[in-house]
């Protein structure tokens, strides 16, 4: 029987996805209002710009280790403890100042000064823009006191907070929230869901997982030994080798999905 539901936070309640998308089109329209020059393409340039560099850096094998993309790169501030986040922190402004300057220089606009306006631009942007899923709210309302709930999140501990601090609603609804930053280790290394699962007192078998990440939330939960529900929001093949147990196109599904389960359980 389930007692405990673990949930990903962005891009599973959190719409990070569209978040970014929306601060990318706000810095780009605020760009074309510096220059004459046309800035159509600008994000596609910067994107491609930020993935490069960013591959680039000492520390990108610790960015995929914790799970924090090349976007999340653009805005954050990585104020957290650990030599890794010490390095990011050093690295980020850099980072964040040179893909904006090769994505205008790809537009043929050659003006680091501009970049440096839209480096700074971008974060508070982003921060304008928390966009919840129209049913994260409304599902959680109805798991609260069902069940124990946790949110198993990748990324910066002090970037996650502000995700959750400018989308206020969602924190009070979990038992315990835990950053892959903060743990050392982020999904799928299996060590943070058994950390997880000894956080809420429960074997593998009484969880369930929630995510729309195969990648991390599944794979990640299949080597831990937890049972999966993948929310495949944007009807996605599935993938080729890792397989969550449930799966579901909404978040409203995994209300039915419970109840199936609540009387087929032993």
């Amino acid at each position: 029987m389930v007692k405990a539901i673990f949930f990903d936070l962005d891009d599973t309640l959190l719409w990070d996805q569209q978040s970014v998308k929306e601060a990318f089109r706000e810095t780009c329209e605020w760009a074309d209002g510096q220059t004459d020059a046309d800035c159509s393409g600008l994000e596609q340039a910067v994107r491609e710009e930020a993935r490069k560099l960013y591959a680039e850096y000492p520390t990108y094998p610790f960015t995929q280790m914790i799970g924090i993309n090349p976007f999340e790169g653009l805005w954050g501030r990585f104020n957290d403890s650990g030599d890794d986040f010490q390095q990011l922190k050093a690295i980020a402004p850099a980072y964040q100042q040179e893909a904006w300057t090769l994505g205008l220089k790809r537009l043929g606009i050659d003006n680091p000064a501009l970049g440096k306006l839209l480096a700074e631009y971008f974060p508070e942007a982003r921060k304008r823009h928390p966009i919840l899923y129209e049913d994260s709210l409304e599902v959680l309302e109805q798991l609260t006191g069902r069940f124990d709930l946790l949110l198993l999140t990748n990324g910066s501990p002090s970037l996650q907070q502000i995700k959750l601090d400018i989308t206020p609603e969602i924190a009070p609804y979990f038992d315990h929230i835990l950053v892959s930053g903060a743990f050392g280790r982020g999904k799928p290394d299996p060590s943070i869901f058994e950390h997880a699962l000894a956080k809420v007192g429960y074997a593998p078998e009484d969880v369930l997982m929630v995510g729309d990440n195969p990648m991390t939330d599944i794979l990640g939960a299949e080597r831990a030994g937890i049972p999966s529900v993948w929310l495949n929001r944007e009807q996605k093949a599935a993938h080729e080798t890792v397989a969550a147990t449930h799966e579901i196109k909404n978040l409203k599904e995994l209300l039915p999905l419970l109840d199936k389960l609540e009387t087929t359980s032993p």
